[in-house]
C-alpha cells in the first residue's frame, strides 16, 4: 500500500456533495502540508485546495472558492475534501499529496508524496 490512499470517489449529481478522504501512513503524515489536485481528461494536473499542519491555513484555487472545504483529522492522519455544489467541469481524477516545507503551495511540483488518485464524475 502506497504512502497516501484517497477514498470517496465517484459519481454525483451537479449541485449535489461529496466528501474525500487521503489516509496517509505514520511515516508520510507529519508534513508540513497537504494537498489536493485534480486532473481532467485531456488537461494538465491543477491544484486543488491545501492545508498547512501548523495552524491550519487553508488555500484554494479560485475554480473551487466556497464550494469546497480541505480539513485534516490528525488523530486519524487523514485529509478531507468535501465538496459541494458540484459542477460538470469538477469531473477529474484527484489526488492526495504532501509536502514537508513551506513554499509555493499550488506548486504541483513542490509535493514529495502522492496518491493513485480517485475518480470523481459530475452528471449534469
Amino acid at each position: 500500500q502506497g504512502e497516501l490512499v484517497e477514498f470517496g470517489g465517484g459519481l454525483v449529481q451537479a449541485g449535489g456533495s461529496l466528501r474525500l478522504s487521503c489516509a496517509a501512513s505514520e511515516r508520510t503524515f507529519p508534513t508540513y502540508a497537504m494537498g489536493w489536485f485534480r486532473q481532467a481528461p485531456g488537461k494538465e494536473r491543477e491544484f486543488v485546495a491545501a492545508i498547512t499542519r501548523p495552524g491550519g491555513n487553508t488555500y484554494y484555487a479560485d475554480a473551487v472558492k466556497g464550494r469546497f472545504t480541505i480539513s485534516r483529522d490528525s488523530t486519524k492522519r487523514t485529509t478531507y475534501l468535501q465538496m459541494d455544489s458540484v459542477k460538470p467541469e469538477d469531473t477529474a481524477v484527484y489526488y492526495c499529496a504532501a509536502r514537508r516545507s513551506v513554499g509555493n503551495y499550488y506548486a504541483e511540483s513542490e509535493y514529495a508524496y502522492w496518491g493513485q488518485g480517485t475518480q470523481v464524475t459530475v452528471s449534469s
